[in-house]
């Protein structure tokens, strides 16, 4: 028997999901077959979903290809139309033991070519838990999936469906499992973090649920959340930020733009002294807060004024990681109709950005020579402090343990450290 071959492209979540279907896979003894897990953020990714179905099917002639993800979700059209593909599954599907039974060389013929239903009608969260995904010191838990929210620039809601969150009970079980597996950190995630418990009963907020797990999982060492949208950010995860050590001092932040009229127009629901004010408070509350924030460079109408606004915006916020994204217009949503910027200025703009990006970084690891560290090792030679930021050891280290270390220089990319006596 041939395991199944598995690719993966886009988010962590999909990643996460990636880790479902191969148990999902195995159960149902599904053999000689190739999955991608296709994004759909960009036209870039639905072009690159394509490009890496067309390699696989020339590397694996004969093997069943089965295309999910939400590309696959907002676009089963395209993908169906491949001649390299022979079936199409949509998120809600991909996560359903039925969809890999009915994939066994038995009932083959009975298989449905495209598999994909109106993901606005899920109303729950998928039942799947993998207790381990990620590193083998660090493990991921999905909590939410879905957004209830229509920015102007994302197709996601269509590929992901409305906001779903996982009960507060399922995710604390599911934590206690992963430390009693000597995991040292977990890591919560989802699509739009912030609107978890909305659809559960008592309307809970992100911050009661980790104040929660802390509280029932005293053994767990860290707890790190993955992106957020700070205007949704509520009381008790503040309280959290400023009371509970065990919760990395990192927050990936959802700021997109640093003008107040393009953030508008992209209809996210902060201004830019919103953002200002929440990082400030943060950095308030926890003076070694670090964040990482996603920004678009060159969306459509976005002046050389506008654009300063979003390079000031970098220094106003104190961002340390930046993520960003030059605009391409995604067919189906209202930014592609609106008009759009030239594409030298857009890369010129987000080459800015990134050199911002670039020179907070080397501050940041200036200010962290001399310092110690508590570092979660990721492999014998690497590992992250609190902050998330990467660390390099000259001698090996137990992957999975905390180290306790003492930096004594960077290499512009990461800290080196060595072990504090």
């Amino acid at each position: 028997m041939t395991p199944p071959k598995f690719a993966t492209l886009g988010c962590r979540l999909n990643a996460y999901e990636t880790e479902a279907m191969k148990e999902l896979a195995a159960q149902a003894g599904l053999d000689n077959a190739v999955v991608v897990n296709t994004c759909a953020v960009t036209s870039e990714a639905v072009r690159k979903a394509r490009q890496e179905i067309r390699r696989l099917r020339r590397e694996n002639p004969d093997a069943r290809l089965i295309v999910t993800g939400c590309a696959a979700q907002t676009e089963p059209e395209t993908f169906a139309a491949m001649s390299e593909v022979d079936v199409v599954l949509g998120n809600s599907e991909k996560m359903q033991p039925d969809s890999w039974r009915k994939m066994v060389p038995d009932l083959i013929g009975e298989t449905e070519r495209v598999q994909v239903d109106d993901i606005m009608s899920v109303t729950e969260t998928a039942g799947h838990l993998i207790d381990g995904f990620g590193t083998r010191s660090r493990a991921y838990v999905q909590v939410q999936n879905g957004c209830d929210h229509r920015c102007t620039f994302c197709i996601i809601p269509y590929g992901r469906g409305n906001s779903r969150s996982v009960p507060a009970g399922v995710v604390v079980d599911q934590i206690k499992r992963l430390v009693d597996k000597g995991y040292n950190e977990v890591v919560l995630t989802g699509v739009d973090l912030t609107s978890w418990g909305a659809d559960l009963p008592g309307e809970p907020k992100l911050g009661d649920l980790v104040m929660r797990i802390l509280r029932l999982v005293p053994d767990l060492p860290r707890l790190r959340i993955s992106s957020i949208d700070s205007i949704e950010v509520d009381e008790n995860l503040m309280r959290a930020i400023a009371t509970e050590p065990r919760l990395m001092p990192h927050l990936h932040l959802s700021l997109q733009h640093g003008d107040d009229m393009i953030l508008k127009r992209m209809k996210r629901r902060h201004l830019r002294d919103d953002a200002i004010r929440f990082a400030d408070e943060a950095r308030r509350l926890r003076p070694d807060m670090t964040f990482g924030a996603d920004i678009i460079a060159g969306f459509p109408t976005e002046t050389e004024a506008m654009f300063e606004n979003s390079l000031r915006l970098v220094e106003e916020c104190h961002l340390t990681w930046l993520h960003v994204f030059p605009y391409s217009p995604r067919p189906g949503t209202p930014a592609a109709r609106m008009p759009q910027v030239n594409g030298v200025a857009i890369k010129d703009r987000a080459a800015r950005l990134r050199a911002a990006g670039d020179m907070r970084v080397q501050r940041h690891l200036d200010e962290q020579v001399g310092r110690r560290h508590r570092v979660l090792m990721e492999n014998p030679h690497m590992g992250r402090t609190e902050q998330f930021t990467e660390v390099s050891f000259a001698t090996a280290q137990t992957e999975g343990s905390v180290v306790i270390s003492e930096t004594i220089g960077h290499d512009k990319h990461q800290l080196i450290a060595i072990p504090a006596s």
